[in-house]
């Protein structure tokens, strides 16, 4: 939270976030992600780089799905969610 603090004293336009719940006890992943939500609502872009896709894609409007670094997908966050394949292959829904 204090580097996020530290990047938004300079009022950027463009905030990249790399694994920002990493390592993170669930509560402050929460508390992370409610906060990048609300930077989001201001006004700010974000980059958000996670491996915690169910987090990720509540709070992203647009994602893109990267496997062993090509891209597998792209679209609303919405739809990636409910997408069955992406669901069973990020999600571990089945």
């Amino acid at each position: 939270m204090l580097a996020i603090a530290r990047a938004l004293v300079a009022k950027p336009k463009l905030l990249l976030l790399d694994e920002p719940s990493l390592g993170l006890a669930p509560q402050i992943v929460a508390l992370i992600f409610k906060i990048v939500k609300a930077i989001a609502a201001e006004g700010t872009t974000i980059l958000l780089v996670e491996q915690n896709a169910h987090q990720a894609l509540r709070v992203a409007q647009t994602a893109h799905v990267l496997e062993v670094g090509s891209l597998v997908t792209s679209g609303p966050a919405a739809e990636l969610a409910q997408d069955d394949t992406i669901r069973k292959a990020y999600l571990g829904v089945h």
